[in-house]
């Protein structure tokens, strides 16, 4: 697999027409991101167009619910035959497993990814908005072993704490990383930021850069830059 097979593109935006321009103007890349916005937009439309042009297919509609409701979800959602499929770590245990199990029994599941912490929360707000005792590298350590135990194929995590995780759940855990910026990108909402080159060297799997390209003056430059980058030091 090349590096630029795993980068994931987010189609974000609010209208079919304007995710089929992205896939017009990016046809390059394989493997595209959809998420909430577009999905209650669209529904599957964007899913069999993805599938037409014989894209991969990240379905990031993050379930969290009870484990029979988590479960029923996972089970419809992998009717479409994507990729991934991401629920909350914070689910719990069961609803989790209930997840794996219902994923076992399915013909070409998705694999299934937990979301450890949103990368647009930092240290302060684990801790004063949502009352963790935990200090956030733990964290996420220890939803990421959560979701490992119980049959999750990989977590969503920041590449900030891609090192550690790779270290404790191996090889063959899958690490997806949001908050992935060039250096000469903004910021924007996320707050747990690496270059794409620096989470590859972490350890990374598959990194997801949406605005550095979607919202670049020239998507397309953006988008060879990056390759450029990973190509020329990883």
């Amino acid at each position: 697999m090349s590096l630029s097979d795993r980068i994931i593109v987010p189609l974000d935006v609010p209208t079919l027409n304007e995710a089929i321009a992205l896939l017009d103007q990016l046809p390059e890349v394989s493997f595209w991101k959809v998420g909430l916005e577009l999905f209650v937009a669209t529904g599957s439309d964007i899913l069999k167009i993805l599938k037409e042009r014989q894209k991969r297919i990240f379905l990031d509609l993050k379930f969290h619910d009870i484990p029979n409701t988590v479960a029923g979800a996972c089970r419809s959602a992998s009717q479409y035959q994507v990729n991934f499929l991401t629920l909350h770590a914070t689910a719990g245990r069961n609803a989790l497993q209930a997840a794996a199990q219902a994923m076992s029994q399915t013909p070409s599941p998705p694999q299934l990814l937990a979301i450890t912490l949103l990368t647009s929360l930092n240290s302060r707000e684990l801790a004063f908005d949502l009352k963790i005792p935990l200090e956030l590298p733990e964290y996420a350590l220890q939803m990421a072993l959560l979701a490992q135990e119980s049959g999750m194929n990989g977590v969503v995590c920041s590449p900030q704490e891609v090192r550690q995780l790779r270290h404790v759940c191996g090889d063959k855990f899958l690490l997806v990383c949001p908050g992935v910026r060039p250096n000469w990108s903004k910021i924007g909402d996320q707050r747990r930021v690496m270059t794409p080159v620096e989470a590859i060297q972490a350890g990374a799997d598959y990194l997801v850069i949406g605005r550095p390209i979607t919202m670049a003056d020239d998507p397309v430059a953006a988008w060879d830059k990056i390759r450029q980058e990973l190509d020329e030091v990883c």
